[in-house]
Order: structure tokens, then C-alpha cells, then sequence
């Protein structure tokens, strides 16, 4: 296995627990959201309004590909990565595709005081949650190697049902 992967809706827990099996795994990680405000030098709202949805996307899918060829990498994906064939296609490829699925409440206890996720402006409700997840869950359920719900669970027990489910 050369990489993990790991993907779903934003507030999912991605992040954290890539920097926890980075402890337990010595592996580098890596957060592709983080690296595209390195390289283009603003927040990933700030894309958004400046240069539009499709603009970030293409710079999503191009860090995405340059992955691929590094090993021993676990990936923390922005939540929308999985919803492009090209990036499913890249990521299965690369790695363990792992989703990490959360209820709406979950996600909105997470979100609901970060300012930073351009999709969810004036839309923290469960409901509106809800709709976002029903669009994306079938490409999230589509590309993943192993599926957790992280509901109510740390994320030392998350990394623990990871490791339980891959082969090293």
C-alpha cells in the first residue's frame, strides 16, 4: 500500500485524524486544502470569491495528481476531492481510500463557529447539511476502500479502526 487517503464532508474529522495516524503510522500528512493556501498565498475563501469555484477545483485536482506518486503519506482530502472522477481515479490509485462519515449534527457541532468553509456560508443547518451529504455521499461511498462513522468516537479510537481495516 503506498498512501492512505482519507475523505469526506467537511468537519468530518480528515485533519485530526491524519495527524493521529501520522503518530501511530510515522507517515508524513498531509492536508490538501492546507496546500493549496501555500501555494496560492490565500485562504481558500478568499479563492473561492476571487477566482471562483471551478478555479479552485483545478488547482484541487493538479495537487491531488502530484500526490499520487509519493508513498507513505496519509492525506487528509478537501471534502469535495472525491466528488471528481479524475481526482477518484488519482486517489484510488495512490493508495487506501478511506471515508470518514458523520452524522449532520456532528459535522454542524464542528463547523458551526468556523468562518473558513466558503460552501457553508449562511447554510449551518442540519438540513441544509443534510442536502450537501446526499449530493456527495454516492461519490464518497463510491471511491472508498473502508467506510467509518465517526460518530461520537475519539479520534485515537478512529485511527485505531483505520489501522484494523488496512494491511501495512
Amino acid at each position: 500500500m503506498n498512501n492512505i487517503y482519507l475523505v469526506g464532508f467537511m468537519g468530518a474529522g480528515k485533519s485530526a485524524v491524519s495527524r493521529e495516524l501520522h503518530q501511530k503510522l510515522g507517515w508524513k500528512t498531509l492536508d490538501t486544502d492546507e496546500l493549496i493556501v501555500e501555494q496560492e498565498g490565500m485562504e481558500i475563501s478568499d479563492i473561492f470569491a476571487k477566482k471562483g469555484e471551478a478555479y479552485f477545483r483545478q488547482v484541487e485536482r493538479d495537487v491531488v495528481k502530484k500526490l499520487t506518486n509519493e508513498r507513505h503519506l496519509v492525506v487528509a482530502c478537501g471534502g469535495g476531492v472525491a466528488t471528481k472522477e479524475e481526482n477518484q481515479a488519482e486517489i484510488k490509485k495512490g493508495g487506501t481510500v478511506v471515508l470518514l462519515s458523520a452524522s449532520p449534527e456532528t459535522i454542524l457541532e464542528r463547523v458551526s463557529r468556523n468562518n473558513k468553509r466558503p460552501l457553508l456560508e449562511g447554510k449551518k443547518t442540519v438540513e441544509d447539511i443534510q442536502k450537501f451529504l446526499d449530493e456527495r455521499q454516492p461519490f464518497y461511498e463510491k471511491v472508498a476502500d473502508i467506510t467509518v462513522n465517526v460518530d461520537g468516537k475519539t479520534i485515537e479510537a478512529i485511527a485505531e479502526e483505520i489501522l484494523s481495516h488496512i494491511d501495512l
